[in-house]
């Protein structure tokens, strides 16, 4: 099932010649994690390397504590808000960290834990994927760690398609499962659930743009006002997307789920392509930066990309 262990078992990258490094860490309990994620923070900050740590908050004391004095010299986020929406992971936390730097860097990224939905599920395994896409040919190494004694086998299983190496205990192998990520991610490319029979729905053009931010921000009256803002401006620029690149025209369909708003827009165009490089499709980059989940579909008839936001 695996390729040859590596040689390394001291938490280096597994070639550290190579300019990126992408690695699934699969841990059994607390104490196999803060081993593994340790000892690899540790050997970035031996190496002066900057070394980010995006896990849940829980994780992030614990971590610190068996650091001890090297905590200091790492930089720690709570990825359960920073990266609540997978989309928002790659640009807002991960290249905004390696951004701010020339040198080789180490990041952990726990972008998938227990309690992830199934309507999540598929922007994870495709912001897993596209990590590859987005860091090619950089200096540095991203840590990736997965509960195997919590996730389910399917979400392992799709770890080892999207990471080139995997850390399964005391081995460091090559994964003969690593998937090419464009093709992953056009994999998950899943039709959406179908909008609830209480959905508003109104056409847009150009002519209506307006119209339609009013009735984005109308129908989202419970939200605080930073938030309608930010809801309204990523629906516009979908909209401004679909009449500029697609038929110049489209729909948006508009319903609540509890305390989120939920935004759709659909039309007849290719949609945004399924890949990050750098600041393309920045458009695609700001609605996942403003928004709490992101989920697109593109198929033969057209694209549809449906935005959450909540209280």
């Amino acid at each position: 099932m695996w390729g040859s262990p590596a040689a390394d078992p001291t938490g280096k990258p597994m070639n550290s010649a190579a300019p990126f490094t992408h690695e699934a860490l699969f841990y059994s309990d607390e104490d196999a994690f803060l081993s593994g994620t340790a000892r690899f923070v540790a050997g970035g900050v031996d190496r002066g390397e900057p070394v980010l740590v995006a896990v849940r908050e829980a994780r992030i004391g614990p971590l610190r504590e068996r650091l001890g004095g090297q905590a200091d010299q790492v930089h720690f986020i709570d990825m359960t808000e920073a990266g609540r929406n997978p989309g928002r992971i790659i640009p807002g936390v991960l290249m905004a960290f390696s951004a701010s730097t020339r040198q080789r860097f180490r990041m952990v990224g726990e972008p998938m834990w227990p309690g992830r939905t199934e309507l999540e599920y598929p922007a994870c395994v495709q912001h897993e994927a596209l990590v590859n896409t987005a860091f090619e040919g950089r200096q540095g190494v991203i840590l990736c760690p997965y509960d195997a004694s919590a996730l389910p086998r399917h979400v392992l299983e799709d770890a080892r398609r999207t990471h080139p190496v995997v850390i399964d205990g005391e081995k460091r192998v090559t994964s003969d499962r690593y998937t090419d990520p464009a093709s992953l991610a056009d994999l998950y490319n899943v039709p959406l659930p179908p909008p609830p029979d209480t959905a508003e729905e109104h056409a847009f053009s150009v002519a209506t743009l307006a119209r339609t931010r009013k009735l984005v921000a109308t129908y989202a009256h419970w939200l605080r006002r930073e938030q309608v803002e930010d809801l309204v401006l990523a629906v516009n620029e979908l909209a401004t997307n679909s009449i500029l690149h697609a038929s110049g025209h489209g729909v948006l369909r508009l319903w609540r789920e509890g305390d989120t708003a939920v935004c759709e827009v659909s039309d007849s165009g290719k949609g945004f392509p399924p890949s990050f490089t750098g600041l393309s499709g920045f458009g695609i980059v700001m609605v996942n930066l403003l928004c709490d989940l992101v989920r697109t579909h593109t198929s033969h008839s057209g694209t549809t990309v449906r935005v959450y936001l909540g209280r």
